[in-house]
């Protein structure tokens, strides 16, 4: 799948890893209610405190509400300095619209943000026909990745609240350059448009009450053009607002009464078709009526263990994030119309290794010489883990006069490599070059070219059996034992009982080989 073309795919494995730093790339979207900084405290346990093995330690963060640019540097200082932190976060340029403004920021050690720069990509104003506030993208690019494919473009969005049709029409204005912007086209100017082959997400507070007001649908529908279009990982539609059928996705309001999935992060297309750069979970399977703790999504309401609908967030009981995690959800809300975060889990595109050349050497004549091709997913571990790696898939083709599997094979991360047998044909002597061909899903090496040599010699001595450079009684005693039927394996490297190479063992054989024995070197 490529952005808003859609393959639906099997899936394997329970998706949430659950625990802290698990190594996939974590993107968490939080409105985090009227921020001018500090809430030092509560943001170190909201963020980095654990529960059972349980952390929010996410890679990014696209966060609602922030008042300055002084807000962000105290809130990036705040991330730096938490216990538990890695300490390597970056902001994203500061832009200040016509209201409180989204931001970002990221971990350096994972992603780059690419020009370093934040996208405006729509401006807001005051007026009834617009929307209220800069729509933002960043473009963020997996480390040590350096195609389209392997960038993430995050769209963080603070959409007009209020459940009157004039406010749809306001977000409906919103959603429709962002659609646009992710389409290609600019929307604020030369170059605004998103680069064609990025993955993309929008993330932030929706302020939309049903997945049928027009606004959301101009986010998620099919249309003629559906590269702009944006997938809800969980596939949870319906009219969430004060609904206790979707009480495992509220996320308004933790303070007073969790009744709304006012906020969502949607994904682009070839992030949920099971291939590469993808969500970890089971897109087209709804999120679990049953238990917070679904095992077919990462995707989390963190800190809403379902055991909430219509009252205040669960504290002392809360079987998801613990009491004090949640109280600190609670605090850092500060008032009533606060909110709870949102988190995903993607799993970064497989990296393949294998080798620059092969050369045989000088091989004889009708000999079967053979050697391995080892070739596998060289996915950094270190940095994303084993689980936060995609499975490598890959195809070979041998040029005319060389030898291998075609495949397609696959390669998990972390593992031995594969290892493939690679043949040569010597049939006729002189020098052999050739090629295998690799087609992979490594987004930075689709393809990959192995070149071949070797060089096909007529034995200057035949009678040299053993090829030891001697021409002895060894020699003889190797071919009678060859030529008895004694197994392949038994006999010296490239040699069997057919010495003429006619297909058949028999008595010509053994006249040809005592006439070469007996003539000597």
């Amino acid at each position: 799948m490529h952005n808003g073309r859609l393959v639906l795919v099997a899936f394997a494995g329970v998706a949430f890893l659950g625990a802290a730093a698990q190594g996939q790339l974590r993107v968490v979207a939080w409105n985090i209610s009227n921020y001018t900084g500090g809430r030092a405290a509560d943001l170190n346990t909201a963020i980095y405190g654990s529960f059972q093995g349980r952390s929010m330690a996410p890679d990014v963060i696209t966060a609602m509400e922030f008042s300055s640019a002084t807000a962000l540097s105290s809130f990036l200082s705040i991330l730096n300095t938490a216990p538990g932190s890695p300490g390597d976060w970056a902001a994203a340029p500061f832009v200040d619209g016509a209201d409180t403004e989204s931001i970002l920021v990221y971990r350096s050690s994972k992603v780059m943000l690419l020009g370093n720069r934040t996208w405006t990509i729509a401006v807001g104003s005051s007026s009834s026909s617009n929307q209220p506030r800069n729509t933002y993208r960043w473009d963020l690019r997996l480390k040590n990745y350096g195609t389209a494919s392997s960038t993430l473009s995050v769209y963080g969005v603070h959409l007009k609240a209020g459940s009157a049709s004039s406010d749809n029409a306001r977000r409906l204005v919103e959603t429709q350059r962002i659609r646009d912007n992710a389409a290609g086209f600019d929307t604020n100017g030369t170059g605004s448009g998103m680069p064609t082959g990025n993955m993309f997400l929008v993330g932030g507070d929706l302020n939309t009450q049903s997945s049928t007001q027009t606004a959301y649908v101009k986010l998620v529908g099919s249309e003629s053009n559906n590269v702009g279009r944006f997938f809800d990982p969980i596939s949870t539609p319906g009219s969430w607002n004060n609904n206790f059928a979707f009480r495992f996705v509220h996320t308004q309001d933790p303070v007073l009464q969790m009744d709304d999935r006012h906020d969502q992060i949607l994904v682009c297309g070839g992030l949920v078709d099971g291939t590469g750069f993808d969500y970890i979970g089971q897109f087209g399977v709804p999120y679990s009526t049953s238990t917070a703790n679904d095992p077919n999504h990462s995707y989390r309401c963190w800190g809403n263990d379902g055991t909430t609908f219509d009252a205040s967030l669960a504290t002392n009981s809360n079987s998801m994030v613990g009491p004090a995690i949640a109280q600190a959800l609670i605090n850092v809300s500060t008032a009533s119309g606060g909110h709870l975060p949102i988190l995903i889990d993607f799993r970064v595109p497989a990296k393949v290794t294998a080798p620059i050349s092969i050369d045989f050497g000088d091989v004889a004549l009708n000999s079967t010489p053979s050697m391995s091709v080892d070739v596998g997913n060289a996915g950094e571990v270190a940095l994303w883990t084993t689980a936060g790696i995609a499975t490598l898939n890959y195809s070979m083709v041998a040029s005319s006069g060389f030898s291998i599997p075609g495949g397609p094979f696959t390669d998990a991360p972390g593992g031995s490599l594969n290892s493939h047998t690679l043949g040569v044909n010597t049939s006729t002597a002189g020098l052999k070059t050739g090629t295998i061909m690799m087609t992979t899903d490594d987004p930075d090496r689709p393809t990959v070219t192995v070149t071949l040599r070797a060089n096909v010699l007529v034995p200057s001595c035949p009678g040299d059996f053993n090829g030891d450079g001697f021409l002895d009684g060894f020699d003889y005693d190797d071919f009678v034992t060859c030529f008895e039927g004694t197994p392949p394996q038994d006999c010296p490297p490239g040699r069997t009982g057919d010495f003429n190479n006619d297909g058949f063992v028999d008595g010509f054989d053994y006249d040809d080989y005592l006439a070469a024995f007996e003539e000597g070197c």
